[in-house]
């Protein structure tokens, strides 16, 4: 897949340009005034969404962080990204990305010190549109001083990845999930911050409408999966694609996986002491839920402080079958298998 031509946001400049007239601060106060212009509508968030040219709906504020991240962020090839929709597994990712690469500094088996007993994993993987190019000062210090391997994460498309980012050649690390599960973990989610916001709840088959119809942030669902799913099957090397419903059934095999796609493989000594289980222990539903910095913390993003613990209702597959209607099932079977057909892809 090119990463040219499908590319090109109207915000970016040659990096001299940018260097010397504009600061990232300001790239993306110029991006969220531009946004406003775009086509706009009601959607599944609490947030009035705008279609971006590239096809793919977001915030003001989401989307501006995404032109800044592209026109501003300068990758490595030791650089390491997550990328999901939101609700697909993101918390529980980051937290096997973090642990695993920083197991030597920080183990598992001693969770009463591990930074996870203080940050929760979206304050210590970032997201590039909604912690760190947002025209303000969240990062406590300068993206480019941070040490190797950095970990970032994001929610959009492959297609709208930072253009350094994949040229780069740095590590791509893609978790989907079931199209149902996911779009009644959103709705659960969105719901929560529409209360906040004394917006009326949206009724779950409403909100299957609209997910249906790609009024999602950084959908539609079916686009973003096909999108990261042929980059794997183009870079394998570069791409990781890991579906949550496999790394439910078996999570240390994805955690040697998830080890041996980043170049840190977990040695023979580490595997006789339990290192890949001790991972799987402390990233897991019932451990992290449980910590204090889950239950009373805040993690500050470009839209808001958003408390912890929003971020682990309950996880687990084929939780839609509590909510969706057979109608709303079928028909987003029915997507999945007409946009999936012959793309080698099943979920």
């Amino acid at each position: 897949m090119s990463s040219s031509s499908m590319r090109s946001f109207p915000s970016q400049t040659e990096p001299e340009t940018r260097e010397e007239t504009e600061t990232s601060q300001e790239i993306y106060r110029r991006c969220a005034t531009s946004v406003i212009s775009l086509p706009k509508s009601d959607g599944l968030s609490h947030l009035q969404l705008y279609r971006h040219h590239q096809g793919w709906h977001g915030s003001q504020m989401c989307i501006a962080g995404a032109m800044a991240a592209d026109a501003c962020f300068t990758a490595r090839p030791s650089d390491i990204v997550v990328a999901t929709l939101p609700k697909s597994g993101t918390t529980w990712i980051k937290s096997l990305l973090f642990s695993t690469v920083h197991r030597r500094e920080h183990p598992a088996d001693a969770a009463d010190v591990h930074p996870f007993s203080s940050f929760g994993p979206h304050e210590c993987i970032k997201f590039l549109e909604y912690q760190v190019y947002t025209g303000k000062e969240i990062l406590p210090d300068d993206v480019d001083e941070l040490p190797d391997p950095r970990l970032f994460a994001t929610h959009v498309p492959w297609v709208a990845l930072p253009a350094a980012a994949v040229a780069s050649g740095c590590k791509v690390v893609y978790m989907c999930r079931d199209p149902k599960d996911t779009m009644v973990s959103l709705w659960h989610f969105v719901n929560k911050l529409r209360v906040k916001e004394w917006l009326e709840p949206l009724s779950v088959e409403i909100a299957a409408d609209l997910f249906c119809d790609g009024l999602s942030a950084f959908g539609p669902y079916w686009d973003h999966v096909l999108g990261y799913w042929r980059a794997h099957l183009a870079r394998p090397g570069q791409v990781l694609f890991f579906r949550y419903e496999e790394l439910w059934k078996d999570p240390p095999a994805h955690v040697r996986r998830l080890a041996a796609f980043i170049g840190l493989p977990f040695d023979v000594d580490e595997e006789e002491n339990g290192v890949v289980d001790a991972i799987v222990k402390l990233c897991s539903f019932e451990h992290m839920g449980g910590l204090e910095v889950t239950k009373s913390g805040r993690t500050e993003f470009v839209v808001g402080a958003v408390e912890n613990s929003s971020f682990f209702r309950r996880g687990g597959v084929g939780d839609w079958a509590n909510y969706l209607s057979p109608e709303s099932a079928r028909r987003i079977d029915a997507i999945t298998k007409s946009k999936f057909e012959g793309t080698g892809l099943s979920l």
